[in-house]
């Protein structure tokens, strides 16, 4: 699933190639996609893009009063092309979500693999019309975002850390990926309850996250969109490798399983030592 960083470099690139751009023809493919009617997304045809915001893990682009939505959900991407077909695209199976063709002949697809669709394509007036912004939390990059404000949001939570990192009314823009990867480096356990944390391992903490997620769109910095995703996995220490060797200390990674995701971590760096109940049916991630 792409999180802030890569959704952050996602921006980066399309803000490159599109501000400035005329939207010549629109494509919507995948119907179920779409969860807003009015204005159709239609709408943009002839509108010029004048810029690229990224809201937590969504993705605006502003288009002569409209934006241009994507939440690109657990499947998503995007792929720029240089010539992009004039005729419409036959619906069907495949990846394609939604076609955009600037003027001149450029401009890009949303795709989404896989069989479960949750690619979310919205064309609003604001931003804040889409539920999903409308309830973040700060941003973890922004200026605003102190250590006392973190402090804030973690103060009376009783819930798990690894929940709260990942909970999107709390902080934008963190997934299941780069939570495995903050508790990691903070050398904190993904079930250790928020609340419970000493000043120290929240200053910790706050330090780590931004850290973790600056360093992940730094190395992403300048990459085609192509190669976006294999940079975000290569760079993951204990995230999606089970069984590895921890790149710390080289005991063996660690995973707990849920019904539709997992989390990884080292016992040595993070537990003590102390292999972690794999609760399955926990509601940890909810």
């Amino acid at each position: 699933m792409p999180e802030l960083p890569e959704v952050e470099s996602l921006g980066r690139f399309l803000a490159d190639r599109v501000v400035g751009g005329t939207v010549e023809r629109v494509f919507p493919v995948a119907v179920h996609a779409l969860k807003t009617y009015e204005p159709a997304v239609t709408a943009l045809e002839g509108r010029s893009f004048d810029g690229v915001e990224r809201h937590g893990k969504f993705l605006a682009l502003r288009a002569g009063g409209l934006y241009l939505v994507m939440h690109l959900a657990r499947a998503g991407w995007v792929r720029w092309s240089d010539a992009v077909a004039e005729a419409p695209p036959r619906p069907g199976k495949g990846p394609l979500a939604l076609r955009v063709r600037l003027v001149g002949g450029a401009g890009f697809d949303v795709t989404e693999a896989g069989t479960q669709k949750h690619l979310a394509v919205y064309v609003v007036r604001d931003p804040r019309e889409v539920p999903g912004i409308a309830r973040l939390g700060p941003d973890p990059l922004a200026e605003g975002f102190t250590p006392e404000v973190f402090a804030g949001l973690l103060d009376g939570e009783r819930r798990q850390i690894k929940g709260v990192l990942r909970d999107q009314s709390v902080i934008a823009g963190i997934g299941n990926a780069y939570s495995d990867e903050i508790l990691h480096a903070a050398k904190m356990s993904p079930f250790k309850l928020a609340a419970t944390l000493t000043p120290d391992e929240v200053a910790r903490l706050y330090e780590v996250v931004g850290t973790t997620l600056a360093d992940a769109v730094e190395r992403s910095r300048g990459l085609p969109l192509r190669d976006l995703k294999a940079e975000k996995k290569s760079g993951l220490r204990v995230h999606g490798r089970t069984g590895e060797p921890c790149p710390v200390c080289g005991d063996t990674v660690r995973e707990v399983s849920y019904r539709d995701s997992s989390l990884q971590y080292c016992p040595t760096c993070q537990t003590g030592g102390k292999p972690l109940a794999d609760r399955r049916m926990s509601r940890l991630l909810k």
